[in-house]
């Protein structure tokens, strides 16, 4: 059994895979102040009820793999490895990797490790050229060209960010559910709210995938548009340009990446 980690921002997605196939997931909230101690407990938790795990920390677990966009966070899950999987194999996405996807950009350490980890992915489901969006904290853009090379990206303030920052600054506004209205022009204030998220996201993704898609390719309809991340199906049914919602793309990547470092027997 494989174990991957994807530490984001705001939240942390584990995932537990049988050869391809992913037969367990979990979401935790990410706190860059947890200890590996503190994080060795929690993934013993809830490994723990599995029924293809044992009582043990590790139990079936033959190796791990993980990316993270939070430093303090990929240190402690460093030790963490270290300390209580010391005899499972572990990859950590970082510089000097072998991911399989060339990186074309002005510096590629600075490319976060998930969003390579996540057009590895793409080019084995999809192939090139495709385009990632991924809907975290940030909204992300990610182009791989028809060679599987990361070729770069936009990147966005995510749709909960912006909520935040609009119930800060706006004196008779305040956080909302996050829901597709009844309609585009809201009857009150909450609807207007729902309506320029969601509508306002859509017309975003629309708008900065087109143009893309141009700048990729001579032939933009050969592009692949795939959707992931916790907050995509808030408007995948709004965005006109997504053709395939993969909500696992990362741990899907990971597995891959894993694979390619550590050879299979």
């Amino acid at each position: 059994m494989l174990l991957t980690i994807d530490v984001g921002n705001t939240h942390t997605v584990l995932g537990l895979f049988d050869g391809e196939e992913l037969v367990e997931h979990w979401r935790i909230s990410t706190d860059a102040r947890r200890t590996a101690d503190e994080l060795a407990v929690l993934l013993q938790g809830l490994m723990g009820m599995h029924p293809l795990l044992g009582q043990e920390l590790g139990d079936n677990i033959d190796g791990i793999a993980v990316c993270s966009t939070v430093p303090s966070v990929l240190h402690e899950l460093r030790e963490v490895t270290r300390r209580y999987y010391g005899d499972i194999p572990a990859v950590l996405v970082e510089p000097g990797i072998k991911t399989g996807v060339p990186i074309t950009t002005d510096n590629p350490k600075e490319v976060g490790a998930d969003r390579i980890v996540n057009a590895a992915a793409a080019v084995e489901l999809y192939g090139g050229p495709c385009i990632v969006v991924d809907f975290g904290t940030a909204t992300t853009y990610d182009a791989v060209t028809a060679r599987g090379e990361y070729a770069g990206g936009a990147i966005a303030p995510g749709v909960e960010i912006s909520v935040e920052a609009l119930g800060m600054r706006g004196a008779q506004l305040r956080k909302v559910e996050l829901t597709p209205p009844r309609q585009v022009i809201g009857k009150n204030t909450v609807e207007s709210m729902q309506s320029g998220i969601v509508y306002g996201f859509a017309g975003q993704v629309d708008g900065v995938v087109e143009r893309m898609r141009r700048e990729l390719t001579d032939d933009p309809d050969s592009v692949t548009v795939i959707a992931t991340g916790g907050l995509a199906p808030l408007v995948l049914r709004e965005a006109t340009v997504i053709d395939e919602h993969e909500p696992w793309l990362t741990l899907v990547g990971l597995r891959l990446v894993y694979h390619r470092n550590i050879p299979r027997y």
